[in-house]
């Protein structure tokens, strides 16, 4: 028998030897330094002239530079799942795209930043390859890594989010690229001003109909143009078009909620759904909104609450850690992301946690610039919660807020595999699951510590002296 080390570090070796191991320093972990490595693990699945994938089911076929991969998963390399990954989706594309832009990279000599003029290249290649086809819409959701159509599902959010995306990275692109970038947003303009009252496809690609997430992102992208200082001209129809959707979002409440999706024949426990938290982090939801609280109190006591039974039971182990908790898609999900066919109960997301996490660290925010806490009978239930009420000082209750966030991004991290983060983590063991290196899952840890720290969120401003203060983001100046 191998004794153990003379330190205790390390496990000793033999049928009776105590399993003594270094235990994980999650609660000493720096989140800005760590969003950091994870924005290097989320660039390993952006391709460029110098780093080209093969498409795993189409040899000889090559990524074209720019080409962000939802995960490098596939059945052949990863054993138990069925599910392939190694594609384009218009919406994880832009949401990475607005991380890269955040994150200061070194612009090229003369130039802007490679890997950004890199995206807007890509795009542009997808654009028109949807453009030229008879089958699908400039809201097509899917190319494959050379930039073709892949037959998939219209997602209406998808022009908008990308589009935000552009605005955003727009002072970053040399001036070669700008104008192409430019003609991707007066594209996307001119398709989303007559599609956006129409039914599409929604976030977890499910039902179609009237879904909350593409009015909040479609809503956002309008307001945006709207102020823009790029140089598109603003039609008449998009005042019109904000006024709808903000008409038609209100819609969604149902009296305890804000519903995922209208008239669509969606399954039992739909509701509550994190898109609508999701459409705070990317759509033009304000986080103080209390129908928005309400509907936050649900999503977290159905997966926190030991009493009922959509809880995860990791949740509860977590919980004595001072961790979580984590959050998953809809009370009655089916999909473990390990296999297409439908399975009984669904699990945890990274992604899901930590826009949980982004949308409070943003409510922290705007309770401290308004000097109040939206507190009425319908936010009660969520303040409650973290023990938040009437006699509770504003600062103090934004430092609940980003405590609680904390938590929940710690967990993330207690539960990833040596920093790498997965799709989803099983719900009772915590586990890591279906696809290995998700990209969206380090793009909203990312844009959490953001939310963090304060940093805008807002695309491209008309005023230039407040662009060229933007100039200055990065997730080094979240540490100050």
């Amino acid at each position: 028998m191998t004794e153990t080390h003379a330190k205790g570090i390390g496990q000793a070796m033999g049928s009776t030897a105590p399993p003594i191991t270094p235990k994980p320093a999650f609660a000493q972990t720096d989140l800005v330094a760590l969003s950091r490595y994870f924005l290097l693990r989320m660039l390993r699945n952006v391709t460029s002239d110098g780093y080209v994938i093969e498409d795993p089911v189409s040899p000889d076929v090559f990524s074209k530079a720019g080409c962000v991969i939802a995960a490098p998963s596939y059945p052949a390399n990863t054993p138990g799942v069925d599910q392939d990954y190694v594609f384009n989706w218009v919406r994880d594309g832009a949401i990475t795209a607005i991380e890269i832009a955040f994150a200061n990279l070194p612009p090229v000599s003369g130039g802007g930043v490679p890997t950004l003029l890199d995206y807007v290249s890509f795009a542009s290649i997808c654009q028109n390859n949807a453009k030229s086809s008879a089958s699908v819409t400039l809201g097509h959701a899917c190319f494959t890594v050379s930039g073709e159509v892949r037959p998939w599902s219209e997602q209406n959010d998808g022009p908008a989010i990308q589009s935000i995306a552009l605005l955003i990275a727009y002072d970053q692109l040399d001036s070669a690229t700008q104008p192409l970038a430019k003609r991707l947003i007066e594209t996307n303009l001119s398709y989303l001003l007559q599609v956006y009252q129409n039914m599409t496809a929604n976030l977890w690609e499910e039902y179609v109909g009237y879904s909350f997430f593409a009015r909040a992102v479609q809503l956002r992208f309008f307001r945006e143009i709207s102020s823009n200082s790029i140089g598109v001209s603003v039609p008449a129809g998009v005042a019109d078009a904000i006024s709808w959707l903000e008409a038609q979002l209100a819609t969604h409440w149902n009296g305890q909620l804000y519903v995922s999706i209208l008239d669509a024949a969606a399954q039992p426990g739909y509701d509550a759904n994190i898109d609508i938290i999701c459409s705070v982090c990317y759509g033009g939801i304000d986080p103080t909104d209390t129908k928005i609280l309400a509907t936050a109190a649900i999503l977290k006591s159905q997966w926190a609450d030991p009493s009922i039974s959509t809880f995860y039971p990791i949740n509860g182990a977590d919980a004595g850690k001072g961790l979580g908790p984590l959050f998953g898609r809809y009370p009655g999900d089916h999909y473990d992301g390990d296999v297409a066919f439908p399975v009984t109960g669904g699990h945890p997301w990274a992604l899901c946690t930590a826009n949980f996490a982004e949308f409070q660290y943003r409510l922290a925010n705007a309770i401290e610039a308004r000097g109040a806490i939206p507190l009425d009978d319908l936010s009660k239930p969520f303040f409650a919660g973290l023990s938040i009420d009437g006699s509770t000082s504003p600062a103090d209750a934004a430092s609940a807020l980003r405590s609680s966030s904390d938590a929940m991004l710690r967990a993330i991290v207690y539960h990833s595999d040596h920093y790498e983060l997965s799709e989803q983590f099983d719900g009772t063991s915590g586990y890591e699951k279906s696809v290995r290196n998700l990209t969206w899952s380090y793009a909203a840890f990312l844009s959490a510590v953001r939310a963090r720290s304060g940093i805008a969120q807002a695309a491209k401003p008309a005023d230039p002296g407040k662009a060229k203060a933007k100039s200055s983001r990065s997730l080094a100046s979240a540490a100050t």
